[in-house]
């Protein structure tokens, strides 16, 4: 039976899922088989495994960082808020329905906590480690006889526990001593020591607050991690929309049920992006609609609030029009739900040449692809589809050549005049497309053109994970773990 070690935060953002990502790597660099583990997630920004099923996209990483192929055994419960309060239950990697907050706590919660120890058992036996991340804060008075993600977990496996605050934010000594106070005895007891995250500045000037609670809970500080410039996706609990002018004017629409924004990071990186909430507000060399958790929901917002006439007018002004996923289904001729919104028939923007059919099985695969859009053709690319819709086209945006390695040949994505639409997830990803498509546009305006430094996943968590090695006491954790 393996070992358990599990990071608890002492608030959403105070960076599990990063610390948790770096323990993977440091772990298995260190000859540990380790894997991933969190009961349950809440996320819009998901991946698929190996099986198929979706899984956070956090946990999608912390399973690269491990050096193993992403499981839905690694992130058996994901939460994807559909709005008002309701959620869409995934139990491994499966949709299982959709409910209230109250529901869900009241009739569900015991059930897939149950079958989710099963699977942390399962994981445990398995392998030498297992690494589990919280969620949020283990001490919230008002959830805490409903928590199935953060304390009942650690007391379940056995695990020891490392509590991580941020400091940047401020206020990190009194949110250690407040967590610690209202953790259980039992809770308490299973702490092993605090770590402090995203520190700018010198660490030994924090050596009185150090001594403080040491003396006062007879635990150690295992670690401060100074702050990191990387490229690796934060939690999106937290996550802010950015507004960072570039030279080109780059406009994504912040949807009312948006997902896998993770998709637009590489254009932060290159440019800088604009994520638009009023429909005045669109004027950008490039609009973009992104993926959403409910397609017709949001086309009808859309609408209704005066975006798709916006959107047309740019596009006539001269602007790029993009849609990923459900934004390009929304872009397409029309749209047949019986499924996720039971609309039926629904009629789209129109940009694109391409007419949509829900289905009930929702795809969720690796893809590798040959682009078709004539200013990337023959180039290779690759990401992952998340959907249930079914599109055709007869100007595909490109071609599928395989899924989850078995070889394929498929149309996918539609192109129109100034505008293109793809069911790829992570196609900005690809940074030599992205170096072509941002290139034709600055071109455009008379732009010199930009050259995006290509990096790896694996390059990022190699030199984060060295990062927390230097600056975290591991020889101290690993004693605490006994192995």
């Amino acid at each position: 039976m393996g070992e358990s070690l599990m990071v608890l935060g002492t608030s959403s953002g105070a960076g599990k899922s990063l610390l948790v990502t770096a323990l993977c790597r440091i772990f298995s660099n260190l000859g540990y088989d380790v894997v991933p583990f969190k009961s349950q997630n809440m996320s819009l920004n998901s991946a698929p495994s190996i099986e198929g099923g979706e899984i956070s996209r956090a946990q999608y990483l912390q399973a690269i960082a491990c050096r193993k192929r992403p499981s839905v055994r690694f992130n058996p419960i994901l939460l994807k808020p559909e709005g008002n309060m309701r959620s869409q239950v995934v139990f491994m990697g499966k949709p299982i329905g959709s409910v209230s907050a109250r529901d869900y706590m009241l009739s569900r919660k015991e059930e897939l906590f149950r079958k989710a120890m099963t699977v942390l058992d399962e994981l445990k036996e398995k392998h030498d480690l297992v690494i589990i991340e919280g969620a949020g804060s283990p001490v919230e008075i008002n959830l805490k006889d409903y928590d199935i993600a953060n304390t009942r977990v650690m007391l379940y496996a056995g695990a020891k526990g490392i509590l991580v605050t941020d400091i940047y934010r401020g206020g990190s000594f009194a949110s250690i001593v407040g967590t610690m106070e209202l953790l259980k005895p039992e809770e308490r007891e299973a702490i092993i020591g605090f770590v402090f995250n995203k520190f700018r500045g010198d660490p030994s000037l924090l050596g009185p607050g150090f001594e403080y609670l040491e003396e006062r809970y007879e635990k150690p500080t295992l670690g401060v991690i100074p702050y990191v410039e990387h490229r690796l996706p934060e939690e999106d609990s937290l996550t802010e929309f950015p507004k960072v002018r570039g030279e080109l004017h780059i406009q994504i629409i912040r949807l009312p049920h948006i997902s896998n924004f993770t998709d637009f990071e590489p254009l932060h990186w290159a440019n800088g992006v604009d994520y638009v909430t009023r429909a005045e507000e669109i004027k950008g060399d490039v609009v973009i609609i992104p993926g959403s958790k409910n397609t017709v929901e949001d086309l009808l917002w859309l609408r209704e609030n005066g975006f798709e006439d916006a959107i047309l007018e740019a596009h006539r002004d001269g602007s790029f029009i993009v849609g990923l996923c459900g934004g390009f289904q929304m872009l397409g001729e029309k749209i047949l739900d019986t499924v996720e919104s039971k609309r039926g028939i629904v009629k789209g923007i129109g940009l694109l040449p391409a007419k949509t059919v829900f289905e009930r099985v929702k795809r969720t695969n690796h893809l590798r692809a040959e682009v078709l859009w004539e200013p990337a053709r023959g180039m290779a690319v690759e990401g992952y589809e998340i959907r249930f819709g079914r599109s055709v086209s007869e100007r595909p945006f490109s071609v599928i050549r395989a899924i989850n390695s078995a070889k394929a040949f498929e149309p996918e994505g539609a192109v129109g005049e100034r505008a293109f639409g793809t069911y790829l997830h992570g196609i900005f990803h690809n940074f030599a497309f992205t170096e072509r498509f941002l290139n034709l546009l600055r071109e455009e305006r008379g732009l010199e053109p930009i050259s995006i430094e290509d990096w790896s996943i694996e390059e990022e968590i190699e030199g984060f994970a060295k990062v927390v090695e230097k600056n975290l006491d591991v020889e101290r954790i690993l004693a605490k773990l006994g192995i």
